[in-house]
């Protein structure tokens, strides 16, 4: 095997998702080809390859607004673990972000938030994945669904974040399977992932009518179903581990360099430790 330090860092295209839906298949993750594509097509992705070509590493830049970006994808073959590679993925795509004068966002794992601290990202909140072993859908709660409006969605979600990321929930809502639905004045999409339908994100005015929505959408769907809770929503949470869902992991939001923006309306659920 090559050393770490003579691997080349190549970026990738959209012909690679087939490729990067591999490793985060090994990591068990929850992406599926749509999002590889995405992050392809509307990213800058970089990856590092073996000696017969085969990706071993990935890591990736989202470009969102106002001058904001988020890093995730961060995943090398168990093989190669342990060398350098991520780390370089991740200096990588700082430098670029800081050309683009970019801040960069992560959602860090508690082995990755060791890594980026020393990197110099900061904490800020804190997330927990939740999965629900799903068995059951009825009509009667389907019917107490609406139909979300993706302007006031959009809305919603600006405010969430500080920013707007208008490609990235039309992405979402124009992918088969995808629902943007409404229950009162709480709201969420559901999307298909490889292993799971997600909720997310997640939008109400009370912990009560964010856990009715998930209550209805649980009882419309059928197979298991993950949900990124924002831990400082600690009574939706509780409400969720109530109604049987598991604790999977913590995740750790972190910045890279000042707020550029500022979110004004905390969500109870977010669209995801690789989207923010």
């Amino acid at each position: 095997m090559a050393a770490t330090e003579d691997v080349a860092i190549v970026r990738l295209g959209v012909e690679d998702a087939a490729a990067g839906l591999v490793l985060s298949t090994e990591a068990r993750w929850n992406q599926n080809e749509d999002d590889w594509r995405f992050f392809l097509s509307k990213g800058i992705v970089i990856g590092v390859r073996d000696d017969t070509r085969r990706l071993i590493a990935t890591a990736a830049l989202l470009p969102y607004s106002a001058g904001n970006a988020w890093i995730s994808m961060v995943l090398v073959t168990e093989s190669w673990r342990r060398r350098g590679i991520a780390t370089r993925l991740v200096d990588s795509c700082l430098s670029t972000a800081k050309q683009m004068g970019l801040t960069s966002w992560l959602d860090a794992t508690p082995a990755g938030a060791t890594v980026y601290g020393p990197l110099g990202f900061a904490p800020t909140l804190e997330l927990r994945r939740l999965r629900l072993e799903n068995s059951g859908s009825s009509a009667e709660a389907a019917s107490s669904l609406e139909t979300c409006d993706p302007v006031a969605f959009a809305a919603h979600d600006a405010r969430a974040m500080g920013f707007s990321r208008d490609a990235l929930l039309s992405e979402f809502a124009g992918r088969p399977g995808s629902r943007m639905v409404k229950k009162g004045n709480a709201m969420a999409l559901v999307r298909n992932g490889r292993t799971a339908r997600h909720i997310a994100p997640l939008f109400a005015d009370s912990p009560d009518e964010a856990l009715a929505l998930v209550q209805a959408i649980v009882r419309s769907e059928r197979g298991p179903l993950l949900l990124d809770a924002v831990h400082s929503q600690s009574q939706f949470l509780e409400g969720l581990t109530g109604c049987g869902w598991n604790i999977e992991r913590p995740f750790q939001r972190m910045r890279f360099g000042n707020a550029v923006t500022q979110a004004t309306e905390p969500p109870f659920a977010v669209a995801g430790p690789e989207y923010g």
